[in-house]
């Protein structure tokens, strides 16, 4: 599809209400746009056949009218754009491709290659090599990507800072090679960030304003929803909670890397703190959560202690942010038997108890959340139309012109 001089505002803002009432309503008539949007008959008619001759839009049924009347339905065109999802972690790499409804036609993951830097780079190029030639997609078609990563995000230049769980990654502009490595626009935002704006938009905080995501794993991160838009502070920093002065002495170089909060709630500390409450060396959280269903008296003691410190932590994030509701994601944070617990010690550190519930997306909530923004910057760039919840990553949708390529 080759781009069009930019249209007149009065197309522009056609063309936004049209796309808007398909996005949202799903396939609909002529007729019935042109009452939901107030556009004439005559104008509604031209726009969508215009989309619909640009591939934009495609007839996808008939709805029956008055006197045996018929009028074709329309619905956007799943082939015609894609955009790119990709989580990273230390551990692992997940990449999905979604068309421009948002259905997911390709995903795939591996673990992340343990050198780092420029290795990492090469294993996502190759990755997403292989997810368009397993969705049958040509390149040219995938419009953009948001991808999620460790560590803080500088809003402005893209900088990772803090990323300890991949080595070398702030060593090079990581951004720009992956961006030259997938051929593709690239947005890069705060991993924890993304699966908070996933939670929004697919998982528990459906139809919540503001909110709170605690991702507890391997690290500890948290992303903030005000007023259905995700905060990031002036350095992209925004609620790094792993340098809470929480479960350690803030002032011991041991606690300055990765924070003195993340020392003791992450993971790798429930497992220290269940050896040192007497349990068995060498399991995982899983395997303490099972000894912890079975009534193992060190697992008890080691959840207890985990859930008190998650309590400590949350009840000063809700000082300061006053959230409708704490979504729990990550290894730890997601289990049930966590969130239950913080939610029976929470009313005995803050006056207004607020709902406690693990994510419901799980480990695929940073990639949900990096899809959805995708989604947003593709429409917005596209038609002015927000897609999902949340600010579109890379854009100033107050100023980009609905221009269609």
């Amino acid at each position: 599809m080759a781009k069009a001089s930019s249209p007149p505002v009065a197309r522009q803002l056609s063309v936004r209400s049209i796309m808007e009432a398909i996005l949202h309503k799903g396939p609909t008539s002529r007729a019935a746009l042109a009452k939901l949007t107030g556009l004439s008959r005559q104008t509604t008619t031209q726009v969508v056949l215009e989309l619909e001759r640009d591939g934009w839009l495609q007839v996808s049924g008939r709805m029956q009218g008055p006197l045996g009347r018929s009028a074709p339905t329309y619905e956007l065109n799943p082939l015609a754009a894609y955009v790119l999802g990709i989580r990273l972690e230390g551990s692992i790499v997940q990449m999905a491709l979604a068309d421009i409804r948002g259905d997911v036609v390709a995903e795939m993951s591996e673990p992340t290659d343990p050198s780092g830097g420029l290795a990492v780079v090469g294993q996502l190029g190759r990755l997403f090599l292989a997810l368009l030639a397993t969705a049958k997609v040509q390149r040219d078609r995938v419009r953009f990507g948001v991808m999620g990563s460790p560590g803080v995000v500088d809003p402005k230049s893209g900088h990772i800072d803090i990323a300890p769980s991949i080595p070398h990654l702030g060593d090079i502009n990581f951004v720009e090679a992956v961006r030259t490595a997938l051929g593709l626009e690239l947005a890069i935002e705060n991993g924890v960030k993304l699966a908070a704006l996933g939670e929004l938009w697919q998982g528990e905080a459906r139809g919540a304003t503001d909110f709170v995501f605690f991702g507890i794993g391997s690290g500890v991160g948290m992303g903030i929803v005000s007023e259905g838009r995700l905060l990031r502070g002036a350095r992209g920093a925004a609620g790094e909670v792993a340098y809470l002065p929480i479960g350690g002495d803030p002032f011991d170089p041991a606690s300055f890397p990765n924070g003195a909060f993340e020392g003791a709630a992450s993971s790798a500390a429930v497992v220290r703190r269940y050896e040192g409450y007497g349990g068995k060396p060498d399991q995982s959280v899983a395997d303490i959560l099972a000894h912890f269903d079975a009534g193992d008296l060190s697992a008890a003691a080691a959840i207890d202690e985990t859930a008190r410190l998650l309590v400590l932590a949350i009840s000063s994030v809700c000082a300061v942010v006053d959230p409708e509701l704490i979504v729990l994601g990550g290894s730890v944070g997601a289990r049930p038997e966590i969130a239950r617990k913080v939610a029976r010690l929470l009313p005995r550190v803050i006056p207004r108890p607020l709902p406690v519930k693990s994510s419901a997306l799980g480990n695929r909530a940073a990639l949900v959340g990096a899809l959805g923004q995708a989604l947003n910057r593709l429409h917005t760039d596209l038609f002015g139309v927000e897609a999902v919840r949340g600010e579109p990553l890379g854009t100033n949708s107050a100023t980009k012109s609905a221009a269609i390529d």
